[in-house]
């Protein structure tokens, strides 16, 4: 009945026992203009086949109008670039080493909070996908959405000896 009802709905299975009556799990992917987005429902207890996927239907409508899918990160992005002591380059170059999505309430996309927490100082070297702390993203309220590495986006090589022992110096100064 649901497949007939929905064509984006690509999979299902149906079941029916006295003690959970008649139960439904369908999945469904939709089109949006960020992406493609894929829920899931899960239907217990319905007194009819036709109840379950009425009620299948209703949970899918709602996910897909109640809930945006939001890029937190572009791919290799910087989001920080801290000083680097003893390298050959001044500034490394941190982000997430991958894009990241999250559901959140429809409109509370830009209300979202991002809160980076890493390591300091960052002393060289630093290897590429190295973990040097993580980005905290949280609505407004203060509810977390998402946790995610905090990683180095480009090496960065240890400096010769003079600049070495020069920023040694200024970190011990510091």
């Amino acid at each position: 009945m649901l497949l007939s009802r929905d064509p984006t709905v690509d999979g299902m299975k149906t079941g029916y026992t006295e003690a959970a009556g008649y139960c439904l799990i369908a999945s469904a992917q939709r089109d949006f203009p960020n992406g493609k987005r894929r829920l899931l429902s899960v239907v217990l207890n319905t007194a009819s086949m036709e109840a379950r996927a009425t009620e299948s239907q209703k949970l899918l409508n709602w996910g897909y109008a109640a809930w945006d899918a939001v890029r937190l990160f572009e791919p290799g992005k910087a989001m920080a670039t801290p000083p680097v002591w003893k390298g050959k380059a001044n500034e490394a170059k941190l982000g997430a080493e991958a894009g990241v999505f999250a559901s959140v309430p429809k409109g509370e996309g830009g209300k979202l909070v991002t809160k980076i927490e890493r390591t300091d100082p960052l002393v060289a070297p630093l290897a590429k996908g190295q973990k040097v702390g993580v980005i905290k993203v949280s609505t407004a309220a203060g509810a977390p959405v998402a946790e995610v590495p905090l990683v180095v986006l480009e090496q960065i090589d240890e400096a010769g000896i003079l600049g070495r022992a020069w920023d040694a110096i200024r970190l011990w100064i510091k």
